[in-house]
């Protein structure tokens, strides 16, 4: 099992580059960075965590910026988003992004990918948000013809393209591993339509722990025709608890992510030394 790291890059937090290495020396497996390309100020959606929204998201950088500078200091750490607002983004330039980034990297990019949640910032983008589902899947598939083919074309319902050429291509074959965000089960049911691995929270109001859910999950896969083990699962929301850790480890848990504060190096060195104690002690 793996353990990843997450934190919403900023002019007051630790650099990308300066968090990177801490990790990769304390034998993380992966860095990762979320997106808001701004926030409204208008509040049709409540944040899904409750309570007011925090600073740091109208504060983020540039996830393919940050994670970029964080693969030119490191040789192994994996850098990915978490998530990329694909129902937001244009997919032929996000395409780019990707096979540019796991080029730069040597394959180590996670494409982390999820459908938002706040219709005041896609509506600004001129995403509709009830059809924002059926979009990012589309653009999802028109990024895969764009990476696998020397002339890409699709055809959508929202997205439409007549045949084309675009490189790099990326490194990794015959893409980087897309990752879908999202909660049990519709998260889950997008995953396995068009990702290779799922990605929840640890906790939603809707279940206390996803660990309960993950065999119905590997269910669901084996209905849909695919190999359980081909759509791992990444646990979003680590705890430092030795007993839960070991636990996800035997579920057969690729991976948990733990969410750092936007903060300088005294605050969050500390707080990966605990970590890197905890993970040897799963190892």
């Amino acid at each position: 099992m793996h353990i990843g790291a997450a934190m919403f890059f900023t002019d007051y937090s630790m650099a990308p580059g300066e968090l990177a290495q801490a990790l990769e020396e304390r034998g993380f497996e992966s860095l990762w960075a979320p997106e808001h390309s701004h926030i409204p100020l208008s509040r049709k959606s409540p944040f899904p965590s409750g309570g007011d929204l925090p600073k740091k998201y109208y504060d983020a950088m540039d996830p393919f910026m940050t994670l970029t500078a964080a693969a030119a200091v490191t040789k192994t750490l994996k850098v990915g988003t978490g998530i990329c607002l694909v129902a937001q983004r244009d997919p032929i330039q996000t395409s780019k992004q990707v096979s540019s980034i796991d080029q730069l990297s040597g394959g180590r990019f996670l494409f982390g990918v999820g459908n938002g949640w706040n219709s005041d910032e896609m509506e600004n983008h001129g995403t509709v948000f009830k059809t924002r589902h059926k979009l990012a899947r589309e653009r999802i598939e028109a990024m895969k013809e764009i990476w696998t083919k020397s002339k890409a074309e699709y055809h959508g319902e929202l997205v439409n393209f007549d045949p084309m050429m675009s490189w790099p291509k990326p490194l990794q074959n015959p893409h980087p591993p897309i990752i879908v965000g999202g909660a049990f089960p519709y998260g889950a049911r997008r995953a396995l339509r068009y990702g290779d691995g799922w990605m929840p929270h640890r906790v939603r109001t809707t279940y206390a722990d996803v660990s309960a859910l993950i065999p119905k999950f590997r269910e669901m896969a084996k209905e849909a025709g695919r190999d359980p083990a081909s759509v791992p699962v990444t646990i979003w929301g680590a705890k430092e608890d030795e007993s839960l850790l070991k636990r996800d480890r035997d579920d057969g848990v690729e991976r948990l992510v733990v969410s750092l504060d936007s903060a300088k190096a005294d605050k969050i060195l500390p707080e990966l030394d605990r970590w890197a104690k905890l993970l040897r002690a799963v190892a």
